[in-house]
């Protein structure tokens, strides 16, 4: 074969393999009677949650450079309310020319729904929903809003952003920002290495003890004007600063607060390794 001919030959091959990736989808719609009890492990897609004035669950997968069926496999099956979908991802596959591998899945959900939602590496989104709701991604970022009830959410190694929450809220990363706001009866933040902050709105209470820490981040906390809890604020390297006054019954220095805020009231425990930490008045 001449060379002209063989680097023809040759491009035309890169070129093809480098075309667009072939996409494929899935679909499927669960009937419901009441409110449903939904648990999805999306492999390591990416999934977004939309809510809307419906009585189904639709779900929708698209895969980019995977066939459904031969190479990702969705196992489900629906027990009155209760539906499980679980999307298996081809692993170690080695592909001498790369091709683009993408994997997300869309659930319309009722607003009404208990939810229990897991990626290894995906992101996750999600419209408003009340119930219990769980949102767990190994490494991907979590955004969700409007979520009513009793809420947690967890990145490996992600941000959180979580916003409009109502109810109780229990919020952790491995090594990501977490930034949260709501009115809460619950709260419990927890960063390995990133930044906090939080904003509860007026009528948040400490029903249970409240937690916010953070292995070497900074913390930011704004609170309602009146509201009670019993302090223990500490930074190990930062500095505390306060826009509410605090009745001290133990120590009070640059690093360390314990007192009362307001009249006092449950427990509201910060930390910080590293960082500075900030109280103020919503």
């Amino acid at each position: 074969m001449r060379p002209s001919i063989f680097f023809a030959v040759a491009l035309a091959a890169i070129a093809g393999f480098a075309a667009p990736a072939r996409a494929d989808v899935w679909s499927k719609s669960y009937r419901l009677t009441g409110k449903p009890q939904l648990t999805v492990d999306s492999g390591d897609g990416s999934v977004t949650i939309v809510s809307r004035d419906q009585k189904q669950i639709d779900a929708h997968l698209t895969t980019t450079g995977w066939r459904i069926g031969s190479e990702v496999k969705v196992e489900e099956h629906q027990t009155g309310n209760a539906i499980e979908i679980d999307i298996r991802i081809p692993r170690n596959v080695f592909n001498f020319f790369p091709r683009q591998h993408n994997v997300h899945l869309e659930l319309d959900v009722p607003r009404n729904a208990d939810l229990n939602i897991h990626t290894g590496d995906g992101a996750i989104t999600c419209d408003p929903v009340s119930g219990t709701v769980t949102l767990d991604s190994g490494d991907g970022s979590i955004s969700a809003q409007g979520l009513t009830g009793s809420v947690r959410l967890h990145s490996g190694d992600g941000s959180i952003q979580a916003s409009s929450i109502d109810g109780s809220l229990n919020a952790s990363s491995g090594d990501g920002r977490i930034t949260v706001r709501g009115r809460f009866d619950s709260l419990d933040l927890h960063s390995g290495d990133g930044s906090i902050e939080a904003a509860a709105s007026s009528g948040s209470r400490i029903s249970s003890a409240w937690s916010v820490r953070t292995g070497d981040g900074s913390i930011h906390v704004s609170l309602p004007e009146n509201f009670g809890a019993d302090l223990d604020v500490h930074t190990g390297d930062g500095r505390i600063t306060m826009d509410f006054p605090v009745t001290v019954s133990g120590v009070l220095n640059r690093s360390t607060i314990r007192g009362k805020l307001g009249a006092g009231g449950g427990p509201l425990t910060i930390r910080s390794g590293d960082g500075s930490i900030h109280i103020e008045k919503e």
